[in-house]
């Protein structure tokens, strides 16, 4: 039986890495990482947009007027636009999303930014988000990239993990241990 599971995260990276370097070269790398956001966007918030993705029975002729109206209507950068047509050139169109969110984590990487994942329980306001953030970047003495979400499952407290490192100051992570406490007295 074949390994090969056709598209990668390592063929993902590749397309990614070449897009960074040639946005680097261009000296518009900030507006292709604004242009990836968008797009990525775009394909979560329109149904029908991504499921035009996902059709492999789609002629490329179609996806190319796609794209060129989308590059239109969001005034993305002309390497940006040349780059998604290359995709859909190659048969990997299919694959923008896992590409473009490889992209937009190197471009964090090569900034030096961390990633963190916070959970709460309850909904943190915007200046709460803030202030955690900057306590982070100040303990880590790094720049943080902050990933919200709210778990009501928590019942309270917050999780926060940061690559390897998790900090699990939730209720339901303690009344956890002190089951596993009892099943093992």
């Amino acid at each position: 039986m074949s390994k090969n599971k056709g598209f990668s995260d390592t063929s993902a990276n590749r397309y990614s890495l070449a897009l960074y370097e040639l946005a680097n070269e261009a000296n518009s790398l900030s507006k292709i990482e604004e242009n990836s956001y968008a797009l990525l966007k775009l394909i979560s918030n329109s149904k029908d947009f991504n499921n035009l993705i996902k059709n492999p029975t789609i002629n490329r002729d179609i996806l190319n007027k796609v794209i060129k109206k989308i590059s239109s209507d969001f005034k993305l950068e002309d390497l940006f636009k040349n780059f998604l047509c290359f995709l859909i050139t190659k048969r990997r169109f299919f694959y923008v999303q896992q590409i473009l969110k490889s992209f937009n984590e190197i471009c964090s990487e090569k900034r030096g930014e961390l990633k963190a994942e916070i959970k709460s329980a309850k909904k943190l306001t915007q200046d709460e988000i803030s202030k955690i953030t900057q306590e982070l970047s100040n303990n880590f003495k790094s720049e943080i990239k902050l990933n919200y979400t709210h778990d009501q499952s928590l019942i309270g407290g917050l999780v926060v993990q940061i690559g390897s490192t998790m900090i699990d100051t939730s209720i339901k992570n303690k009344l956890q241990q002190i089951e596993n406490r009892m099943i093992e007295a």
